[in-house]
């Protein structure tokens, strides 16, 4: 029995453990669907205050959208209403202005009928007049009326042409007192030495012994030093002095310096002669290069190849009526410049322009060209701006200038040409250019006599007071001035001067 007690002790444990979680599992339940149904109810309350909510905003918005229709609707109204009443204003006045126009127009009427008939009644009138006035006159009305037009006719002419003259006047003087300013600013400002270079080498010699040193025997030496040098020695009767002559100023240049050392070494034969020309010829060389980027460097203009810094260094050695090229260029450019701050235009293109406007007479070349064209070709090879080639070209008026910058670089060659103490010009070429000016105004009709004063730099003209008037001397200084700018070159400006006098003579007895 008592193992049945063991047996059946645990199974009622189970048993009432099982039925107390059984319980409790009940007890769960019930709770969580109670907890449920509270969560249910509570979502459906929420849920219906939502919809009130948002049945109630709805009816808000339908009602604020209603009153925004109905203030539209409103404005659009009284919109309306203002066109309407704005319409009828406009009517009323365009009724107005038609009746206005209408009575106007009856007014217009009226007036020109009685204007038309009072042109019948002036016609009429007119007509009797024009006929008493021919019969007066003896001149019939178109005949009159070409009487009249040709006393308009010349009397518009002189007005114009002293119009003409006056405004001429005026603008000359401006022009002038301007081109004044400009220049005596520029030359004030201009600092320059005066030339002394002369076109024919002289070297002097210790005695008169060196002459039959320098000749040599049967005259090889100097025969040697003229081949190399291709310069003309010419020994003369001219004591301790041998000259030299070559159209080639570097050339003349190294025969002169190749003398000098031959004179100071006393060993002349042709070995020594050869090698003394070759190393004054690379001595030269390098100077030519030398002074050419000096003169960059002083102007303060790059960027140019080497053919072009040759040609500038071989102007160093050539001269145009005793000025040194080389010194001319640079002058001008530094002229050119100034004129161009002052006129408001390139003034490093112009400086350019100005520097490179001889660079033809710096050429190697044989070309049948002028020194201005060959000067174009070399510009235009380096790949200048066209401005410089055209200034270059235009300097001695070849070829017309297009740019302010090429009429400045006239200015300034004429300007360092034309300074005192710039050039100088044989006796014989000042003689045949005084001769040339009075020979170009004598060739005109009306022309008594010319004479070219102040060194050629004006031209005074007596006319014939009965071949010519006023206005026809007038014109004809023009014509000879223009032909005097064609056919003469000058350095500067040439003034024409015209004289034309009435001299009446009696004579009381």
């Amino acid at each position: 029995m008592k193992w049945m007690f063991w047996i059946v002790l645990p199974l009622a444990g189970l048993t009432l453990g099982w039925i107390i979680r059984w319980l409790y599992a009940r007890f769960q339940l019930t709770a969580s669907e109670q907890f449920a149904e509270r969560i249910k109810h509570d979502a459906i309350k929420e849920a219906e205050a939502k919809k009130k909510e948002i049945l109630l905003e709805a009816k808000e918005q339908v009602i604020r959208e209603r009153n925004q229709q109905e203030r539209e609707t409103r404005e659009r109204r009284a919109e309306l209403q203002r066109y309407e009443r704005r319409v009828v204003q406009k009517e009323e006045t365009i009724d107005k202005k038609t009746a206005q126009l209408e009575r106007t127009e009856q007014v217009y009427v009226e007036k020109e009928k009685a204007f038309q008939l009072r042109e019948e009644v002036l016609s009429k009138e007119e007509q009797r007049y024009r006929s008493e006035l021919e019969r007066i006159s003896g001149l019939t009305a178109d005949e009159a009326k070409s009487l009249i037009i040709r006393d308009l006719e010349s009397e518009a002419k002189h007005d114009a042409q002293s119009l003409i003259n006056k405004i001429e006047q005026e603008a000359n003087l401006a022009a002038e007192k301007r081109a004044r300013d400009i220049l005596v600013t520029t030359i004030q400002r201009l600092a320059t030495e005066v030339t002394g270079d002369v076109t024919v080498a002289t070297v002097t010699l210790p005695n008169d012994e060196m002459k039959g040193r320098i000749i040599g025997r049967e005259g090889r030496n100097i025969r040697t030093l003229e081949t190399l040098t291709g310069a003309d020695i010419i020994i003369d009767d001219t004591p301790e002095a041998v000259v030299i002559s070559c159209f080639d100023p570097v050339r003349r240049e190294i025969a002169k310096i190749a003398l000098e050392r031959l004179i100071l070494d006393g060993r002349i034969h042709p070995a020594r002669i050869e090698e003394i020309v070759i190393k004054v010829s690379k001595d030269i060389s390098q100077k030519i290069f030398e002074e050419g980027e000096k003169v960059l460097f002083d102007m303060g203009i790059h960027n140019i190849k080497q053919d072009a810094v040759r040609a500038l260094g071989r102007l160093y050695f050539r001269t145009s009526y005793g000025q040194n090229v080389l010194h001319h260029s640079k002058e001008v450019a530094v002229i050119a410049g100034m004129l161009a701050a002052e006129v408001g235009c390139n003034r490093d293109l112009a400086k350019r322009a100005a520097l490179l406007h001889d660079i033809g007479k710096g050429t190697e070349s044989d070309s049948d060209l002028n020194h201005a064209e060959i000067g174009m070709d070399m510009a235009r090879k380096m790949g200048e701006d066209p401005r410089i080639i055209n200034a270059i070209g235009s300097h001695h008026n070849d070829i017309e200038p297009t740019c302010v910058e090429a009429v400045i670089v006239q200015i300034a060659d004429a300007i360092s040409a034309a300074r005192p103490g710039a050039r100088k010009e044989t006796l014989d070429n000042y003689i045949k250019r005084l001769e040339n000016l009075e020979g170009i105004a004598t060739g005109f009709t009306g022309v008594d006599k010319s004479f070219a004063i102040q060194a050629g730099r004006e031209l005074r003209i007596m006319v014939n007071n009965e071949a010519v008037n006023d206005e026809q001397t007038r014109d004809l200084a023009k014509e000879i001035a223009k032909k005097i700018e064609n056919d003469l070159r000058y350095p500067g400006r040439i003034k024409v001067t015209m004289i034309r006098e009435t001299r009446i003579t009696e004579y009381a007895r």
